[in-house]
């Protein structure tokens, strides 16, 4: 049965602390430059965040700050993000295009539903071409709720599809399967945390581990899933 594979994009596929680090730097030297920042750039709380949609992440760094100057700070890093990884300064997690490779060969339909903006993951796909594999690229930002599990509904309605799997590695990426009658696989990467991914219906170390998976998910329907942690640590 063909399965359709669901992919989160930043801690998932992306590695997205090979360039948040130095986009966040640029960022806050830019605010120091205008004179609205002078404190020391909020790397720790931003990771602590990470994967929630950019305008919930400026409402958490820049509390104080008006909406104007949230949304011109969100152009600024964007763009600079953007640079960066057409800089080649980014770098995918190991064994994507391998991966997406084999599921692709094997039948499974691959998208990607990621709380980054389209700009953003364009970049990245094109950059790393992943859409020789990918069928389409979904933005939260196409939806208003700014939900993950409404964007990956999207995608199953348009689609129709019956059966499959969310991959990603933070607790949306978990709820959106499960809401949606999916199977749930965590990643065990970056930014995962072991409460959230002790929710998952599945754990994984490595995307490698996706090609053994595929039997399994085969047999797994929503509401009957067996927790399965393939050397989960």
């Amino acid at each position: 049965m063909s399965q359709a594979l669901i992919f989160d994009m930043d801690g998932t596929l992306f590695q997205t602390d090979k360039i948040l680090e130095l986009s966040l730097e640029d960022t806050f030297n830019h605010l120091r430059s205008l004179n609205k920042w002078d404190a020391a750039t909020p790397i720790d709380t931003y990771r602590e965040i990470m994967g929630v949609p950019l305008p919930k992440v400026w409402e958490t760094l820049l509390p104080d700050h008006s909406e104007e100057v949230r949304n011109q700070t969100d152009d600024y890093f964007l763009g600079r993000l953007m640079e960066n990884i057409k800089s080649g300064k980014g770098a995918l997690y190991p064994n994507v295009q391998e991966s997406f490779r084999y599921l692709k060969e094997n039948g499974c339909s691959i998208y990607i539903a990621s709380n980054g903006l389209t700009d953003y993951l364009q970049t990245i796909v094109q950059y790393y071409r992943l859409d020789l594999w990918v069928t389409e690229t979904f933005s939260i930002q196409q939806i208003d709720s700014l939900n993950k599990a409404e964007l990956v509904q999207n995608i199953v309605r348009k689609y129709d599809i019956t059966n499959g799997a969310v991959i990603g590695d933070r607790l949306s990426d978990i709820i959106a399967a499960k809401d949606n009658g999916l199977v749930s696989v965590g990643c065990n990467f970056d930014f995962a945390r072991e409460e959230e991914l002790a929710q998952a219906d599945i754990v994984i170390d490595d995307l490698l581990e996706l090609q053994e998976l595929i039997p399994e998910l085969n047999k797994q329907t929503a509401g009957s899933t067996t927790k399965t942690n393939l050397s989960y640590h």
